[in-house]
């Protein structure tokens, strides 16, 4: 492996690096389109692929309705009105970047390759001696090698020297998505030299961290080490918690003593993991190397049994009411976000209805949950108890302020996030 780190706002622009103008983006969803908004109001040309009609309509005709001011304050703008459009299918461009998810298989847990497998094959008819193909999507180890290389041979393509090929991770977090596509550093690894650098001039006009060159294997690692770094410390401090629990003691207050210590910092712990990367990304290391990534899928399946756990300890909580009626609040994977993918809360949620409790489930952030006013949420379930599984700020100050009536109307609340992490 070799690797090497140059500022974004001094690489190289010699006369031998074809300029990146036209730029192709298969998947416009979280990732992708924030990117496109970038690229358009830099001045590039930009088609923005997506097989969502409505999501591509809502894009051209500018409705699109995202609880994200940034991209509704580009969106408007009269730059990305010039430059983007959206479509259904590809055109020609100077690059293609490839934007789609790569969800799990269940239940074997292994990598789910066929909307990569499809983008690649929907710009087949497109591609020409030049091109440069860009994955950001997460990849298992190896993908670029095992499927981008063969797809594009059996294209009629040598990467490296017909067309370029690189692998340049996504690594922004959900709720501030521009600020991360712009100030964190880039990884992005190449079929060889050319295709890093070439890769380089699509983030060059925004990108202000640094790049960091290295080869299509060590930039696959690179993005799934680092979700699983932080997956499996989430996990030992949910295993902490787990052994407090046991020994009856609120064993937040005892990761807050030991991370005084200058070299302990011990994550809190919580309902579970969720999200698109956490959950997933450590199951690509282990369908490669399953013999050495017990660390990892022990970790996996701690955050997994969180969710379950939480559920035990509300049904012990409520044991004493007859049929409850429940009002869930948070439905988010985490505080502050709209994003619901494998979020623990609405596992949780499901759990308890499975179970035949009635719950009425709300998220203030989340479209098909949302409600302006939690009193009117209360009139309107008149519930016994109120479950906060998400502590979103605004969340938890309507809940205090309003803890008096709760009490003296004989509402029992229960609150995650709040003292003891992952007791209610």
């Amino acid at each position: 492996m070799t690797s090497s780190k140059i500022p974004a706002a001094t690489v190289d622009r010699s006369e031998d690096i074809a300029p990146v103008e036209d730029v192709v983006i298969l998947g416009t969803g979280f990732i992708g389109l924030p990117l496109a908004l970038l690229l358009a109001d830099h001045g590039k040309q930009v088609v923005g692929v997506d097989i969502d009609q409505n999501l591509v309509r809502a894009i051209n005709d500018r409705t699109l309705n995202i609880d994200e001011e940034k991209l509704q304050e580009l969106l408007g703008k009269a730059s990305v009105e010039e430059n983007l459009v959206a479509k259904t299918e590809p055109t020609e461009g100077d690059a293609f970047i490839i934007s789609v998810p790569t969800p799990l298989t269940e239940p074997n847990k292994s990598p789910n390759l066929s909307y990569i497998r499809d983008a690649l094959e929907s710009i087949r008819p497109y591609l020409k001696p030049g091109d440069l193909i860009n994955i950001e999507s997460t990849i298992p180890p190896l993908a670029c090698n095992e499927t981008v290389v063969p797809f594009l041979e059996d294209a009629g393509f040598t990467p490296g020297e017909d067309v370029q090929l690189a692998h340049s991770p996504e690594r922004i977090l959900p709720g501030n998505v521009f600020e991360e596509l712009i100030a964190n550093d880039r990884v992005i690894g190449g079929i060889d030299e050319p295709s890093q650098r070439r890769a380089a001039e699509i983030y060059r006009p925004f990108l202000e961290g640094e790049i960091y060159y290295t080869d299509l294997l060590s930039a696959e690692l690179c993005k799934l080490m680092e979700n699983t770094f932080r997956d499996v410390n989430v996990a030992l401090a949910n295993e902490f918690a787990l052994i407090g629990e046991e020994l009856g003691i609120d064993m937040s207050n005892v990761i807050d003593l030991a991370n005084n210590h200058p070299r302990v910092d011990i994550l809190m712990p919580g309902i579970g993991v969720g999200g698109h990367c956490l959950p997933i990304d450590p199951w690509f290391l282990n369908e490669v190397d399953p013999e050495h990534t017990n660390l990892i899928t022990s970790a996996r399946r701690i955050n997994d049994k969180m969710p379950d756990v939480a559920a035990k300890k509300i049904r012990r909580a409520i044991a004493d009411c007859a049929d409850p009626t429940i009002v869930a609040l948070g439905g988010a994977y985490k505080p502050g976000v709209d994003d619901c993918r494998n979020s623990p809360a609405r596992q949780i949620v499901a759990d308890l209805r499975d179970d035949g409790y009635r719950v009425s489930h709300y998220d203030r952030y989340v479209d098909t949950m949302a409600y302006d006013d939690l009193r009117s949420v209360l009139e309107a379930e008149s519930p016994d108890v109120v479950v906060q599984l998400v502590p979103h700020s605004e969340t938890a100050a309507e809940l205090e302020a309003q803890r008096r009536d709760l009490e003296e109307a004989g509402i029992q609340l229960l609150q995650f996030g709040v003292g003891n992490p992952v007791a209610p």
